[in-house]
């Protein structure tokens, strides 16, 4: 997956487009997947690096949403389980069975969260992950042993899937480019481009390295631009109203000690009524999220210190050792693009997380909300309206069984380097060809060169941040540690893009200061 290769698939702009999409998240890169697998000549344009925003900071897990299903919202919860059982069976290389506890307090916690839980269970039906077991106390220490015993009843077990994000994304661009389509980070569209009808028909946009600008035509062009998705819809209808209603999240990095084991919690009720997870990730520990509205959306929101004190504070009641602000590792913020509701309600937690599809007057399909674990079914919503709106041959979707670029059966997640999947041994090949590859670049982590070299061969990375940020997850597993490594991964980056020391130096600094945003003072 060669920049190079896809700026050539672009020229000349004479060629006309089936789908063109903008947005490289979750959604626009599924639905990149969805169109060309039926058939159709897609293009996916995204105007930083892929998944930059939203869908590379999620709590990442592939859910059902336990939360969803004690509101009532039983549809919500069927549609989610059963897309994370096909997502487990296509991508078994990044998708696992995840053993979640409920540690309980009440006496009638074992009972109620059973029950639920039992209910959560039979949902999933054969894409089922795992039954729910009522645990004693003993062994809920045992399984979490950093428990605060104090008042403690007992414990709830069940199933859900804990995944990459990030890594997800790039084997679904990868197999968008096995089945012909062509993706391009780095590329902005600037405007529509509209027929004498007023209906869009193409899009203007501009290739940020070499700073040519284009003119790209298509039957059919879908906005799939997350939080950003009222940004395109002004450029079809300056006056048109906000689609979205943003909320910001954050989560906390954590090292192990805090929560050893590989058994992840669910708190299920915290002081403003929502969930809080902490879940075991690349050896480190995820925890989070908040929720709450913000008023414009940024390619690097940052956290407040309200924020961080409730996870601390509420992390903490269930910890022998509760967390401090020096015990976190990195900081990082996802922004979710909540379809905008009737009311337009202030409580995020009274707005719905189903999706939303919408076709303008001109012809623009947007589609937003939803989450990762949905990400297909959207997909195959979108493009069936697409492919109406566009007047297209139609084609009924293959996603469901279709085998994400990197599946393998035979990989082992206890390999610190189990993402690549079935392109693992093509990665360590690299270090055949250059023994200096297989050198580590930290003492904390197992990463190697041969990675920063495949990530920009195969995987599109432009700088450091592509590589230390979502190629691997560095920035937000340890972004001290991530700084300290960055000059290694210039080096070796611009060795591989023919850039000079100069570039490298620039690099080092850039990335030194966007990492000041992923830690706390």
């Amino acid at each position: 997956m060669r920049r190079e290769k896809m700026i050539q698939n672009i020229s000349p702009e004479k060629t006309n487009w089936d789908v063109i999409i903008i947005g490289g998240g979750a959604t626009g890169i599924g639905t990149a997947v969805e169109s060309a697998t039926r058939g159709y000549k897609t293009l996916l344009l995204e105007q930083s690096d892929f998944t930059k925003s939203t869908s590379s900071k999620s709590t990442k897990l592939v859910h059902g949403g336990v939360r969803y299903l004690a509101q009532g919202d039983v549809s919500l919860v069927l549609e989610a389980l059963r897309e994370r059982g096909l997502l487990r069976r296509n991508a078994p290389h990044l998708v696992k069975n995840q053993e979640f506890i409920i540690p309980n307090y009440e006496w009638w916690g074992g009972p109620y969260y059973y029950v639920g839980l039992t209910l959560y269970n039979m949902l999933a039906g054969k894409l089922s992950l795992g039954k729910s077991k009522h645990a004693s106390k003993r062994q809920t220490v045992k399984l979490l042993p950093t428990v605060n015993q104090k008042g403690l009843h007992s414990g709830v077990t069940y199933y859900d899937g804990q995944f990459d994000d990030s890594r997800l994304a790039i084997n679904l661009l990868q197999t968008f480019e096995d089945n012909g389509g062509t993706a391009i980070n780095y590329f902005p569209v600037t405007g529509l481009i509209k027929d004498q009808n007023g209906k869009v028909k193409g899009v203007k946009a501009k290739d940020l390295e070499s700073s040519k600008e284009y003119e790209l035509k298509g039957s059919v062009i879908i906005n799939a631009t997350g939080v950003f998705v009222d940004d395109v819809i002004r450029m079809d209808d300056p006056k048109a109203e906000d689609m979205v209603r943003v909320s910001q999240g954050i989560h906390l990095m954590l090292g192990k000690e805090f929560f050893p084991g590989d058994t992840a919690v669910m708190i299920p009720k915290t002081d403003d009524g929502r969930v809080l997870f902490a879940v075991p990730w690349h050896n480190q520990v995820v925890v989070g999220t908040t929720d709450a509205l913000i008023e414009k959306p940024s390619l690097e929101p940052k956290a407040v210190d309200k924020e961080v004190n409730f996870i601390l504070e509420t992390a903490g009641r269930y910890l022998t050792r509760k967390p401090k602000r020096s015990d976190v590792l990195s900081v990082f913020v996802g922004l979710r693009p909540l379809a905008k509701p009737k009311g337009d309600s202030k409580k995020t937690k009274e707005i719905s997380r189903r999706h939303k599809l919408v076709v303008s007057d001109s012809g623009l399909v947007t589609i937003t909300g939803g989450k990762w674990t949905t990400y297909r079914q959207m997909s195959e919503e979108t493009v069936d309206e697409a492919a109406k709106v566009g007047s297209l041959p139609s084609v009924r979707s293959v996603t469901k069984d279709l085998k994400i670029h990197g599946s393998s059966k035979t990989h082992e997640f206890s390999n610190p380097l189990y993402f690549y999947g079935a392109d693992l041994p093509k990665v360590m090949n690299l270090i055949d060809e250059d023994p200096s590859l297989g050198e580590k670049i930290s003492k904390q982590f197992d990463y190697i060169k041969a990675q920063i070299v495949w990530a920009v061969r195969e995987e599109m990375a432009r700088n450091i941040e592509d590589f230390l940020a979502r190629r691997v997850r560095m920035l937000l597993l340890d972004a001290r540690e991530s700084v300290k490594v960055a000059p290694i991964v210039a080096e070796v980056m611009a060795k591989e893009l023919g850039k000079d020391k100069k570039w490298e130096e620039e690099q080092v600094r850039s990335y030194a200061e966007l990492a000041k945003v992923y830690l706390l003072d």
